[in-house]
């Protein structure tokens, strides 16, 4: 939905380079997300460490989204992004942990079919393929910003205050989940 905003607010191609940065991200979240899947198989104690730091990302993303709907309700003017498109892409990107436990689940369930192999070849075009389909994606979003936003309706406009409230919800949900194990 940010490429979306920022197609919408800075045009085509600040969103090409916002998506730039966000497979960057993406392509290392991939990469991590492959050996992830083997170090869990081996040292199951490594996923409760990653649960309670995704708390913390997910606590830290929540307020960023939450002061970002704020600002926007102060601005009645078209807002322009104060870092460059490319490096909000970075940092969000970075920030967002989802990314890794779904390449993780790709991986895992890809192996479970014996369809993965962890030699460097598969990893780099798994790595590759994450970076070109994230790319096209958010290209494909920021090309059809508007028509979307045409059909979301005010989805766009309070999507800062949405995902805060969606991240929030996955801290509370992840620190319920720690505390009942």
């Amino acid at each position: 939905m940010t490429a979306l905003k920022i197609s919408l607010e800075n045009g085509k191609t600040a969103t090409k380079n916002y998506a730039i940065g966000v497979a960057i991200i993406v392509a290392i979240q991939a990469f991590i997300g492959v050996y992830l899947t083997k170090t869990l198989a081996e040292n199951p104690t490594v996923l409760e460490s990653l649960e309670k730091a995704g708390i913390v990302i997910f606590i830290l993303l929540s307020i960023y989204f939450y002061k970002t709907s704020k600002n926007e309700k102060n601005e009645t003017k078209k807002i322009h992004y104060k870092t460059p498109p490319f490096v909000t892409g970075i940092t969000l990107s970075s920030l967002n942990m989802f990314s890794i436990p779904f390449y993780s689940g790709t991986v895992f369930f890809l192996d479970a079919f014996q369809l993965f192999t962890y030699n460097i070849t598969a990893v780099l075009l798994f790595v590759l393929g994450a970076f070109l389909g994230t790319v096209y994606i958010l290209i494909l979003y920021g090309k059809y910003a508007k028509f979307i936003q045409k059909k979301t309706g005010k989805m766009t406009k309070n999507i800062h205050l949405i995902l805060a409230i969606l991240t929030g919800f996955m801290a509370l949900f992840t620190l319920i989940k720690i505390i009942l194990q």
